[in-house]
């Protein structure tokens, strides 16, 4: 037992070390659109849920690995920035993004931690909000950008979103939160579809309407509200 959070710890920083190598191995090597090499680093950021979520058995550690991670990470990236050139290879749309995002994800990864796992013993609530927010929102910013022909504009809105963006986010979470659901055989088989979808929905319309790009937080926290109540109902 005292050896699982220095071992999964340990674990968590080789998963971004190996990650993060080969992510700009490829950026070296093979030419793609920046927007593509910004949702590879999002996927890798995705994937390291996976590590919290099975190198550590006990959630306390998991929880306190995410906050440790981000302390520990944020000074180093707080003097890289002074570095020429490392906001263009990072692909930052704004100075600081990376280091800002840093702290929301891993506090958010905290607070599922806590609540889904620590709180009511169910760790697949916390892979199945992050990974509909994580690869629904990286659905909507690609097929938005490239797809994207009818915007929805409006008070509430930030700028511009696309009905296509909008639309893929929803079917990406939708599929992402079915496969979740039914790998851990969480409801009653007739509760798969419409849970997935009311969760599904509720996250692409969190994404629509959030601002600053707290969608980071907003989404996954909205999808987890909305998936313990609708697991709750359906009596599981």
């Amino acid at each position: 037992m005292q050896f699982e959070p220095v071992k999964g710890f340990g674990i968590l920083l080789l998963y971004f070390v190996v990650c993060a190598a080969a992510a700009l191995a490829l950026r070296r090597f093979i030419s793609m659109p920046r927007e593509v090499f910004r949702k590879l680093l999002h996927t890798i950021l995705l994937g390291s849920i996976l590590v919290l979520t099975h190198a550590f058995q006990t959630w306390w550690y998991a929880a306190f690995a995410s906050i440790l991670f981000m302390l520990m990470v944020f000074p180093i990236l707080a003097a890289a920035e002074s570095i020429p050139g490392y906001s263009q290879l990072l692909v930052e749309r704004s100075n600081g993004e990376i280091k800002r995002s840093l702290v929301v994800v891993f506090s958010m990864f905290a607070v599922l931690i806590t609540l889904c796992w620590g709180l009511l013993g169910e760790k697949y609530l916390v892979r199945a909000s992050v990974f509909a927010w994580g690869f629904g929102d990286a659905a909507a910013a690609l097929v938005g950008k490239r797809y994207g022909k009818n915007f929805i504009e409006g008070r509430l809105v930030e700028g511009r979103k696309s009905l296509e963006g909008t639309l893929a986010m929803f079917v990406v979470a939708f599929f992402t939160i079915l496969a979740v659901l039914i790998a851990n055989s969480a409801v009653v088989w007739y509760g798969y579809l419409p849970t997935a979808a009311v969760t599904a929905a509720a996250c692409a319309a969190v994404e629509l309407y959030t601002k600053n790009g707290m969608d980071t937080l907003t989404c996954p926290l909205t999808a987890a509200a909305v998936l313990i109540l609708l697991i709750r109902l359906w009596g599981v």
